[in-house]
């Protein structure tokens, strides 16, 4: 689990997405089906993108580009390497390298090439001018102290390296430093002096601590997500992983499908509104999807349903960053963009309520005794995925979703909303 990206006005007060054969092997197009209660044109996609109202991280689609940054183009990121004067390292920096490199590679198949992430080592222990127990990772990290501790490691790593050249920073602590125990993302306040070196204001860091081992280079794209705009997905309290289990690296980051949702996908402007399937008012449609985790093609179907909720579908597959999912289907979750982070902005609709895993059906048993980055293994909301011949129904909202049919090529599904 990682922690909480650490916002500066909530801890100042006080807290830190034909026949139906045919339609399949169709070239990817959005057909308007006829409905007994409405025979509509396509709608723009726009009608169903939601306004953001938490004023931090969250699903609207008006994330303020002041405060979080680019999310497409390459991103230059420099990582330093940090030891203290109580936890001084031993080792080569390299092997700190290793433990993220494949970050690069994770986002840009997450994004279809879209977003990649240049990263630069600076090659050196850097000490830090404080003991490592000091920072208030164990004291419960306050904005004010994060930033110190980000400002210390620019501070002392300045001799060495032009911070003017790159667009954000990664911090790495020594194995020794058992004080620096999580990754929170810092996001800078605009509103104050800040961090600044060689000329430039540093507006974004992530800064690791030893729950990278752990977690793998996944928790450094978790991480750079917060720094695009977008909420934790995992639960602040109670279970901590109810709402929408491993289907997104905001969620479980060791789940068995980290892929961004296709709503995250079409927010973080991957998905182009002329992939996006919108139904905003009473009518019908039948949608072909396809799997998030490939280029091309329609990648979700949205029913807007209130100001800020909606209901989104999309089509999962394992493959891709997805390659240990424990089902595959249609995934269908809810959104409210009006929701905080970390108390459910998105909720996965589970249809399979009454399955459980088994363990000899983990995809993913080799793989974990490889390569401790890969899932922990399914829950029963991983196995979530609809298939064909069911059908989803909420009738507070009128909204109803069918599945029609799914193949090699993606699903086909039906929205009706009366």
């Amino acid at each position: 689990m990682s922690a909480r990206n650490i916002s500066p006005s909530r801890l100042r007060r006080g807290a830190a997405t034909l026949t139906l054969a045919a339609f399949l092997a169709a070239p990817t197009t959005v057909h308007a089906a006829p409905s007994p209660s409405a025979h509509r044109p396509s709608t723009p996609a726009a009608a169903c993108a939601l306004p953001g109202k938490t004023g931090w991280t969250d699903e609207g689609h008006d994330t303020d580009r002041v405060q979080f940054q680019p999310t497409t183009g390459t991103r230059r990121v420099l990582t330093l390497f940090v030891d203290f004067p109580d936890a001084r390292a031993t080792g080569s920096t390299e092997e700190y390298a290793a433990q993220l490199a494949p970050a690069a590679d994770w986002m840009r198949t997450a994004s279809h090439g879209r977003t990649r992430l240049a990263l630069t080592s600076l090659h050196r222990w850097v000490r830090m001018p404080a003991a490592s127990d000091t920072y208030g990772f164990e004291r419960g990290l306050t904005f004010e102290a994060h930033e110190k501790y980000v400002r210390d490691a620019i501070t002392a790593a300045d001799p060495y390296t032009d911070f003017s050249r790159y667009d954000m920073v990664y911090v790495v602590p020594t194995k020794a430093a058992s004080a620096i125990s999580f990754s929170p993302t810092y996001l800078y306040d605009p509103t104050t002096s800040g961090v600044t070196a060689d000329g430039a204001r540093l507006k974004w860091a992530v800064t690791f601590g030893q729950d990278m081992w752990r977690w793998g280079p996944k928790v450094a794209a978790h991480e750079t997500g917060h720094t695009f705009g977008l909420p934790d997905l995992y639960s602040f309290t109670g279970d901590t992983h109810q709402y929408v289990g491993g289907w997104d690296v905001m969620g479980n980051i060791a789940g068995p499908a980290p892929q961004y949702l296709g709503w995250h996908s079409w927010k973080l402007g991957w998905t182009r509104d002329t992939q996006v399937a919108c139904l905003a008012a009473p009518g019908r449609r039948t949608v072909r999807l396809t799997p998030v985790e490939r280029r091309g093609g329609t990648k979700i179907a949205v029913l807007r349903t209130g100001e800020t909720t909606a209901y989104v579908a999309e089509s999962r597959r394992a493959e891709g960053n997805d390659g240990h999912a424990c089902s595959t289907g249609i995934l269908l979750y809810k959104v409210d963009s009006a929701s905080p982070t970390g108390e459910g902005p998105v909720r996965v609709m589970n249809g399979n309520p009454t399955a459980r895993p088994s363990p000899d059906l983990h995809p993913q048993k080799t793989a974990l005794r490889a390569d401790r980055s890969h899932a922990t293994g399914c829950t029963p909301l991983d196995l979530a995925a609809y298939t064909p011949g069911q059908t989803f129904t909420d009738p507070d909202s009128g909204v109803r979703i069918d599945v029609l049919a799914g193949g090699r090529r993606g699903d086909v599904v039906r929205l009706t909303m009366s």
